[in-house]
């Protein structure tokens, strides 16, 4: 099967009223051009982030290599404002590249979170100076939001195929990111270790390792400054910074809050029922590992069969 390779609707000047209508229901990408983002599209420049003033720590992930694999561990070092300050100013993330990932999600002293209780990155709070130059697309309740999360980022680097169990608009404040995003239902071809693809090299794949990758529908755009790209929960993305740029996730609850985890602080925790559910077939497999293999082949298939029938979507796409 050839691989297919879809773009991203862009529209520009979506409404609040027509996001919900008409554009949300539909539960696909899509990047919106036209938005008031407010004053951070033009202030956020090197120099002024390099000026923002405060003492609080904050958390920045460090990558040695390009693509950024978190299925493996990378280190997570906490940095001071000042040395924060001395790296943008020194413009390390422009000039080394594929080296370092600005992920600024949580400082000391942080709110905390009614959903769950414990410290979640917000803009607004932890970085106020900030908060002030940037304008939420509210194009959803206040009671739904959930975070939002302060990126930096350096050119060349690539940021793992994954998906989130919220919503998620990712606003680009400056610089360029290339996304490439996957169906939720296309997740039989994607190698998935927990909510990650192992394929690390979406464009050259190794295929003799991952031979069905190719199945998988790419939807793929590039986001300027200014555009914010809607990506639905269990949508997979992989993001790949062409440029040095900053940017900001909002991420927003889809469902209930009593269907989501409440130990979950980062919003990326299966859903309660799902994370059950996934307990109790853990729970058949070992039972039926007592069987000789003809019968436990057997069953394990009407198992499929009937997971299928009364769980897989009847919509077609």
């Amino acid at each position: 099967m050839a691989e297919q390779r879809l773009p991203v609707p862009r529209l520009r000047g979506v409404s609040r009223e027509q996001f919900l209508e008409h554009l949300y229901p539909q539960r696909k990408p899509l990047v919106l051009e036209g938005l008031d983002l407010g004053s951070c599209t033009s202030k956020w420049t090197v120099d002024y982030l390099s000026q923002v003033g405060g003492t609080k720590e904050v958390k920045i992930h460090v990558a040695a290599v390009a693509q950024m694999d978190f299925i493996k561990l990378y280190l997570l070092t906490s940095w001071s404002r000042e040395q924060l300050k001395k790296h943008i100013k020194n413009s390390s993330f422009q000039r080394m590249r594929n080296t370092t990932y600005g992920h600024l999600e949580k400082t000391r002293g942080s709110r905390k979170n009614s959903f769950t209780g414990k410290d979640v990155a917000d803009i607004r709070q932890q970085f106020p100076s900030l908060g002030e130059d940037i304008t939420f697309p509210m194009f959803f309740r206040e009671e739904q939001f959930f975070s939002s999360v302060f990126r930096i980022s350096s050119p060349g680097l690539q940021l793992w195929t994954h998906y989130d169990v919220m919503d998620n608009f990712l606003i680009q404040v400056t610089g360029k990111k290339r996304i490439t995003l996957f169906n939720p239902r296309d997740a039989q071809y994607l190698y998935l270790s927990g909510s990650k693809s192992e394929v690390l090299n979406i464009d050259s794949p190794d295929l003799d390792k991952y031979p069905l990758f190719p199945k998988a529908r790419r939807y793929e755009c590039s986001l300027e400054a200014g555009d914010v790209l809607f990506i639905p929960a269990l949508w997979f993305h992989n993001v790949v910074s062409e440029e040095f740029g900053v940017g900001v996730n909002i991420f927003w609850k889809h469902l209930p809050s009593e269907c989501y985890d409440t130990t979950d602080t980062y919003g990326n925790k299966d859903p309660v029922a799902a994370s059950r559910a996934v307990q109790i077939l853990d729970r058949a497999l070992k039972i039926l590992a007592e069987l000789p293999e003809e019968y436990r082949d057997f069953y394990a298939r009407q198992m499929v069969l009937r997971i299928q029938d009364k769980a897989y979507s009847k919509n077609s796409e």
